[in-house]
């Protein structure tokens, strides 16, 4: 067997061709999930808080800001400034908890479509007759 037809027999089993679409439908649903939180949940906490909260523009500035540059996050990066900027985590962190919980629900949903939930815990089988009767006994000789 060629490496070639090994490689085109890896490539179209079902687990590798369900990664391929999982991973494509995954970074679609991320772009989802970025504009979800960039243009709809920002500018409402934004709004919450006064209309001046913007996480994404949150930095410090870690050396010296060169003459004439602007103290924007966009305009110091393009300058080669070094910056902790806290406030881009914090936007990719939201997007992550947010994912994470589109798709726990989406995954929740999936099972309970499929009948996948999780079955009860079966009830212990009643104690036979005849042990019942020897723990009366023992009981009984410990008095």
């Amino acid at each position: 067997m060629s490496i070639l037809s090994e490689f085109r027999q890896f490539a179209m089993k079902g687990n590798v061709m369900d990664l391929a679409v999982g991973v494509i439908i995954g970074g679609a649903f991320g772009k989802i999930v970025d504009s979800l939180v960039g243009d709809i949940i920002m500018p409402l906490v934004a709004a919450l808080t006064g209309g001046g909260l913007d996480f994404h523009n949150l930095f410090v500035v870690l050396g010296n800001i060169p003459e004439g540059i602007p103290r924007t996050l966009d305009a110091l990066k393009k300058a080669g400034v070094p910056l902790f900027a806290y406030g881009s985590f914090i936007t990719v962190l939201l997007n992550f908890v947010i994912l994470a919980f589109v798709i726990f629900q989406l995954v929740k949903v999936m099972n309970r479509l499929k009948g996948d939930e999780p079955a009860p815990a079966p009830e212990a089988p009643a104690t036979p007759e005849d042990i019942l009767l020897l723990r009366e006994i023992r009981d009984n000789l410990k008095k």
